[in-house]
């Protein structure tokens, strides 16, 4: 099905599960008591949390839901409603993802095979110069169709990673020193600020588990994912949805490309444990304003060693090999 005949394919992924999840609520599937939670939410769509945490958020700003302290969210009366409260978990199976929703994500669940690819070859690209990317090269190379290749496209606009030229055709990179520096600079304004707001919602049973382990020394992960579960377990869960979209796109392009100079064979960016552990330790003891002032520290670090990594690919020289549908501008 062309994307234009299914205006919902361009919805972005957690305004489709609301979708469900408002329509499944309003019919009686999902009963008023009953318990959703994120990870069999996740399961039962085919899809992360991330979307899901999101959905919810907005569910519970609409008052339909409202959250259970760690235990997820419940369903509250429908007003005017006659129905019987369930008091407990929701049953899944028995929901019900109308066909035009079903399509929106089972396109999208295409162009998932191949995503990663793509982000990849792009974000090892971008570092080198400026590159124009083709809808119908990428759908050939990928060998799918161009609403698969939309969709990717679509993607890596939405995380900040390619965007559209004056005359309508996909671009992307240069990444220079100047927009590294103004990523982490909206980083250390927005993520700071919702750290504050996500203080009744922060997952602490996650940060006070990761903090004993650094305390132990038996956290042996790169920093990408400490970073990660920080922003996911902190920040991520300030109840804005809007604020939440905006750092994740501000967060992407940085990680990508630290991703590509590893695969180049850079050394990964490291942080000293102490720090990560300083972090962590903030918040799992709910001191959220200092916690959030270290945070603010802990990304300018990251930019002063993200930007000395960038000044070494000026001396490389060139990507060896660049994917067929980047054409060089």
């Amino acid at each position: 099905m062309p994307m234009s005949a299914n205006p919902l394919a361009t919805l972005r992924r957690y305004e489709l599960v609301a979708r469900v999840l408002r329509s499944n609520i309003a019919a009686g599937a999902i009963p008023e008591g009953a318990v959703l939670k994120e990870g069999p939410l996740a399961e039962r769509l085919q899809t992360s949390r991330a979307p899901v945490n999101a959905a919810l958020r907005v569910l519970s700003d609409e008052g339909r839901i409202r959250r259970l302290d760690g235990q997820g969210y419940i369903v509250e009366p429908v007003p005017g409603g006659q129905r019987r409260a369930s008091g407990g978990t929701a049953a899944l199976d028995a929901l019900d993802i109308p066909p035009d929703v079903a399509r929106a994500l089972g396109t999208r669940g295409t162009w998932q095979h191949f995503y990663e690819q793509v982000e990849r070859e792009v974000a090892a690209s971008l570092i080198f110069g400026e590159y124009r990317l083709v809808e119908a090269g990428l759908a050939d190379h990928l060998g799918v169709s161009r609403t698969v290749s939309r969709e990717i496209l679509g993607r890596l606009h939405e995380r900040g990673l390619i965007r559209k030229s004056q005359s309508s055709h996909w671009t992307a990179g240069p990444l220079t020193a100047r927009i590294l520096r103004d990523r982490f600079q909206l980083r250390a304004i927005l993520e700071p600020a919702a750290l504050r707001l996500a203080e009744p919602y922060i997952d602490y049973a996650a940060i006070e588990g990761i903090s004993e382990n650094l305390a132990l020394k038996a956290h042996q992960v790169d920093d990408e994912t400490l970073e990660e579960a920080l922003f996911e377990a902190g920040a991520a869960r300030a109840p804005n949805v809007e604020l939440v979209d905006t750092m994740r796109r501000a967060r992407f392009l940085p990680l990508a490309a630290n991703r590509a100079l590893v695969e180049l064979g850079l050394p990964g960016s490291t942080v000293d444990r102490a720090e990560y552990h300083a972090l962590f330790g903030l918040l799992a003891r709910r001191r959220i304003d200092a916690a959030a002032e270290e945070l603010r520290a802990h990304l300018q670090l990251m930019a002063d060693k993200s930007l000395a990594r960038l000044k070494i690919v000026a001396v490389l020289g060139g990507s060896a090999t660049v994917a067929p549908y980047l054409t060089e501008i």
